[in-house]
């Protein structure tokens, strides 16, 4: 038997083309607050000009894989225009495709009940591609990561499915599914969101956990899948259901992110769950450092999105008390910073602070045009607002608990909807 090289390049470009991923798009973000009231978390605005969603979808197209669906449900509108016009650039007649598969009952009255049951209502699109392998993603997490390499392992390990996994705190680790692996790192136990998780062995304090991101050989998904759907006591969710049943049944593998993760060798692995309004703070504000932990600068992993056609970024007056300057933050295109002063934020597209005013540690989305003499400090404003002359926010919380989202660790979001705007519509 021929001794294959799984690291060459050829081999993992061979295995992405034989593969098709599925992006799981559909979730709702509920601790995202109001953030997720008229969006899917995956549609969420990150980092000065990006939208979660673009994350995986550029992992898939870094990695080389260039067929792609992303499955959508909730208030899927945003993401679905977003993706619409970002993401068209595919060539169909190379076999290349981003395609929306919303919810749409195609074998029942009922809409995805858990997530193998999203792919499961999908079969019959996923057949008419004939890839030889499926990859699993979550489309709601920040981090770059080669596919590819994972796609590798798989077939090393002559696996019917592989779970990417990364080491959490324990304290931690009850919010994700829980693996534990023997010496050739195949899983014997996993256990979805634990009570009381356990640590590794050697590894006190640190727990192995479930990324959500998944390869499958083909056939086997599909008969597992299948099986699945006719247990009337699943809830018909791949932690839940489909991994404590195969891992004693058939050959389930870990794969571990530092081995496919994309970023500097120097670094720890960047992985963000952006899911309450604090991490979700917190991981923007980490792009505001000199050298952040996630390179959106890379020229060799860029991060795809829809570009809106914007003229530069602008800052005017340099008067004593008036003058337009933007430190330590990321400025997109299209805003106006007249006369005022921002420090360690991001200002999303098109966005006009006026004369006076102070921004601190704060994320601001699309379209928001701050007026005269404002104070904000560690506030994100969603898309939209419109904050009117002498408005203060983020200096008294107890203030602000009375118009405003408040998070445990004082981070105040505010609506257009909060502001008596209703502009639900931008989104």
């Amino acid at each position: 038997m021929v001794q294959q090289d799984y690291a060459s390049s050829r081999f993992i470009s061979a295995l992405t083309k034989q593969t098709v991923a599925l992006i799981l798009a559909g979730g709702r973000g509920s601790r995202l607050h109001d953030l997720t009231r008229w969006r899917a978390k995956p549609a969420v605005h990150f980092g000065g000009k990006f939208r979660i969603i673009d994350f995986p979808l550029s992992n898939c197209i870094n990695s080389g894989i260039r067929r792609i669906g992303v499955v959508t449900q909730y208030k899927a509108h945003s993401l679905i225009q977003h993706i619409q016009r970002g993401w068209g650039f595919m060539r169909g007649e190379f076999g290349e495709f981003v395609e929306l598969l919303p919810a749409q009952q195609r074998i029942e009255a009922e809409w995805y009940k858990g997530t193998a049951d999203a792919v499961f209502q999908n079969l019959d699109i996923l057949r008419s591609h004939a890839p030889e392998y499926i990859v699993v993603l979550g489309g709601d997490h920040i981090y770059k990561m080669d596919y590819g390499k994972m796609l590798a392992s798989h077939v090393r390990d002559q696996a019917d499915m592989t779970v990417a996994c990364f080491s959490v705190p324990v304290e931690e680790a009850s919010s994700f599914g829980i693996i534990t692996v023997d010496g050739d790192d195949r899983i014997v136990e996993f256990n979805e969101k634990p009570a009381k998780p356990d640590s590794m062995p050697g590894r006190p304090g640190e727990a192995l956990a479930s990324m959500g991101i998944y390869v499958f050989n083909t056939q086997f998904l599909y008969e597992q899948l299948i099986r699945d759907a006719h247990d009337p006591y699943s809830t018909h969710d791949f932690g839940t259901d489909l991994i404590p049943y195969l891992i004693s049944r058939y050959r389930v593998f870990a794969h571990h992110f530092e081995d496919s993760c994309v970023g500097e060798a120097n670094k720890h692995a960047y992985w963000r769950d952006v899911g309450t309004v604090d991490a979700y703070w917190e991981a923007n504000m980490e792009m505001t450092k000199v050298v952040p932990d996630l390179n959106v600068y890379d020229k060799h992993w860029p991060i795809w999105t829809y570009q809106v056609q914007l003229p530069p970024a602008k800052f005017v007056f340099d008067d004593e008390n008036r003058r337009g300057v933007a430190i330590d933050s990321l400025v997109s295109g299209g805003c106006i910073i007249s006369g005022s002063t921002v420090r360690r934020s991001l200002l999303f597209s098109d966005v006009h602070v006026n004369s006076y005013s102070h921004i601190e540690d704060s994320v601001i989305l699309p379209g928001v045009t701050v007026g005269d003499h404002v104070v904000l400090k560690r506030v994100i404003l969603d898309r939209g607002c419109v904050i009117p002359d002498g408005f203060r926010a983020g200096l008294d919380i107890n203030e602000d608990r009375k118009r405003f989202y408040v998070s445990e660790k004082g981070i105040t979001l505010i609506t257009p909807e909060m502001l008596g705007q209703g502009l639900h519509r931008n989104l």
